[in-house]
């Protein structure tokens, strides 16, 4: 009887309690998340289609309207309707004649370490100088701001308090004499 016994429970750890220690079952998700459906054969050899053809597409420099041809077709019905701005034209001619960051950097690795050397130095120069720049504009509107602030309440008191700098100070007084 005690052999029975000991088989079905060793027969239960291994069938039940090793399984979940070797393979632990996930937690149940929350009710409030839907499962997206699961895709047909025909959605999955779709995505497989664009998936090769932006990978494909992101190997080539400059990616024109055979690899990317929902892009143009946007801008050709932008074309069309007549209400391009200033800025429409801007940003085409930009966009023609320099290439990303994104695909200069990818270009640049491509070439090794001699090519991304220059490329990620004048990434780094510009985000520097980006930097300073909004550092300075700060600097300079704080001031702006500083001095109205300041103008307010010298209006508001009446009369002004003399500010650091504005006078002659009254020097400290000497130290005590020790004997």
């Amino acid at each position: 009887m005690k052999f029975r016994v000991v088989c079905r429970k060793l027969y239960d750890y291994v069938r039940y309690d090793l399984k979940e220690i070797a393979f632990p079952s996930s937690l149940p998700d929350p009710p409030h998340i839907k499962k997206r459906p699961k895709l047909t054969w025909n959605d999955r050899w779709c995505i497989l289609k664009e998936a090769t053809r932006l990978y494909g597409a992101s190997w080539v420099r400059n990616i024109g309207p055979d690899l990317r041809p929902n892009d143009y077709k946007k801008e050709a019905e932008d074309d069309d309707s007549g209400s391009e701005s200033a800025s429409g034209n801007e940003k085409k001619v930009k966009r023609s004649s320099e290439p990303s960051v994104l695909e200069d950097i990818a270009v640049a690795a491509r070439g090794g370490a001699e090519t991304l050397k220059p490329a990620l130095r004048r990434i780094y120069m510009t985000r520097a100088s980006t930097y300073t720049n909004a550092m300075k504009n700060f600097v300079e509107t704080y001031q702006e701001g500083l001095k109205d602030q300041l103008e307010k309440t010298d209006d508001g008191e009446g009369r002004k308090q003399p500010h650091q700098g504005d006078g002659p100070t009254k020097p400290p007084p000497p130290p005590p004499p020790t004997s």
